[in-house]
């Protein structure tokens, strides 16, 4: 009984009457960023910090905006942002954006010591 489901399968994979489910095309990106505050973890700086941030998630085509707090000892960074966005245009217009130009410029250079960012879509 066995060789025969074996041969159906092999047959139905040679005639096409089972296919792969379709690969799900996605463009959205996700803009992450974990860094390290010159401030001390817990302190009214780093509050101060995190709320100019959170302005960030108000920006025209930023969706699924996270405040992100790292639980690994591994990872020297302790703090981070994760965001979405539909497409390329989306994420450059962000990256333009006065407010986002200006808190980089205003905030984040002054105060944090140390990052990684990583930019990602779905492998497909």
């Amino acid at each position: 009984m066995k060789p025969i489901v074996i041969l159906v399968i092999l047959s139905c994979l040679q005639t096409g009457c089972i296919t792969s489910p379709p690969v799900r095309e996605r463009t959205v990106i996700v803009h992450s960023v974990f860094f390290k505050l010159k401030h001390a973890d817990g302190s009214d700086a780093e509050r101060v910090f995190l709320v100019k941030a959170a302005e960030l998630g108000k920006i025209p085509g930023v969706g699924n905006f996270q405040m992100l707090k790292e639980t690994s000892p591994k990872n020297p960074y302790t703090l981070g942002l994760s965001m979405e966005f539909a497409d390329q245009a989306a994420y450059d217009a962000y990256n333009n954006h006065p407010e986002h130009v200006g808190f980089v410029q205003q905030v984040w250079l002054k105060e944090v010591a140390d990052f990684q960012e990583i930019d990602h879509v779905l492998y497909r």
